[in-house]
């Protein structure tokens, strides 16, 4: 499925007379991931990167006058986990999932507006307590003046279907995001791009303490 994100031409002139700041902000996004060499060998280090190596297809390179947008995960909002009963266990998960992967790419000449592909990988799960076989996951994909105001949040569902006892699923998705620009001087590096989960705000306390299931949270391994 692919969709069309146009910033609003207005809001996207009024950013780009703004200077940009050049210290990030508290609630910049960051790459999902556990830090490396917590606890681990080097051979488990090199497994871990292994397993974790995002499946995903690069994106055709395209010409551009300049720097492309940041696009980033935001951390809060990198995992989604439905949780019942009153203890945090993995008997205790509904339906899971993960952004896996993210890549970009971008064009402009001149003063015409920048368009941005994206590719996001979503690993997908169904634990002990999902009712059904599928799930409309919703996510989102925002376009920033770089650590300033949001300029436009698009959401996009995601309808997955677990056939028969299948509990896990990847799924691609590509979207185009369009950026008008007030002049030829302002490059893609003042504009950033989120994506994420929608999530309630307790999945995204969840997720920013730090605690997580994997996608297959609750399956037992054969």
């Amino acid at each position: 499925m692919r969709r069309v994100l146009k910033v609003s031409l207005a809001s996207a002139l009024a950013a780009a007379t703004l200077t940009m700041a050049g210290a990030p902000s508290a609630a910049e996004a960051q790459v999902v991931g556990r830090q490396p060499g917590q606890g681990q060998t080097a051979g488990d280090q090199e497994q871990e990167r292994q397993a974790r190596r995002p499946r995903i297809a690069p994106l055709r390179r395209r010409a551009a006058a300049g720097p492309c947008p940041y696009v980033k995960i935001l951390y809060d909002a990198a995992r989604y986990v439905e949780l019942g009963g009153d203890r945090v266990t993995a008997a205790n998960v509904g339906y899971t999932g993960e952004i896996e992967g993210l890549v970009s790419d971008c064009a402009y000449q001149g003063d015409d507006p920048i368009t941005v592909q994206t590719r996001v990988l979503f690993n997908l799960g169904r634990g002990p307590l999902a009712e059904g076989n599928g799930r409309t996951y919703r996510y989102w994909i925002a376009v920033t003046e770089r650590n300033r105001a949001v300029l436009d949040k698009v959401y996009f569902d995601l309808p997955v279907t677990f056939e028969g006892d299948e509990r896990t699923t990847s799924v691609t998705q590509d979207q185009t995001i369009v950026i008008p620009r007030a002049n030829e001087t302002i490059s893609g590096d003042n504009f950033e791009i989120l994506v994420g989960f929608e999530v309630t705000p307790e999945m995204a306390e969840f997720n920013r303490s730090g605690s997580r299931f994997r996608v297959n949270a609750g399956v037992q391994a054969d």
